[in-house]
């Protein structure tokens, strides 16, 4: 399920984000830095079943590796640190992040050859979209 995200993607728009990034509690340098931003997200799937998912930007750059339905610790781009868990679902990768009794997720599928990630916190959602790269 997971093949259909290996690859290099780049972002290609971003719509809320601020608002996403204000609601998490991202601090105004940050958010600011996180609006210029274009990231590439870089996804593959080692040979030890290891997925690793990696933002690059010329800001940032962060890199997780997981297994679906294990919770594990993250440090994000913006500095929280969070227990995080990913699944799978309905073709669908699922990151839910929580940290001082606040949770976020972060939908992530595949639409029209398209990367798409929705960001949910409470009652704000941003989306940003990705295309793959040649």
């Amino acid at each position: 399920m997971v093949e259909q995200f290996t690859g290099t993607w780049t972002l290609e728009s971003s719509d809320n984000f601020d608002e996403y990034m204000k609601a998490i509690g991202v601090n105004f340098a940050t958010r600011q830095m996180g609006n210029l931003a274009k990231p590439n997200l870089m996804i593959s799937v080692g040979d030890d079943g290891l997925i690793s998912m990696k933002s690059e930007s010329t800001f940032k750059t962060t890199e997780i590796k997981f297994k679906l339905n294990e919770q594990f610790d993250e440090t994000t781009a913006d500095g929280r640190n969070t227990k995080t868990t990913i699944t799978c679902e309905n073709g669908k990768l699922m990151q839910e992040q929580s940290w001082d009794d606040k949770t976020t997720t972060l939908e992530r599928e595949i639409k029209d050859g398209k990367l798409t990630a929705k960001c949910v916190m409470g009652d704000v959602v941003a989306m940003r979209t990705y295309v793959k790269a040649p």
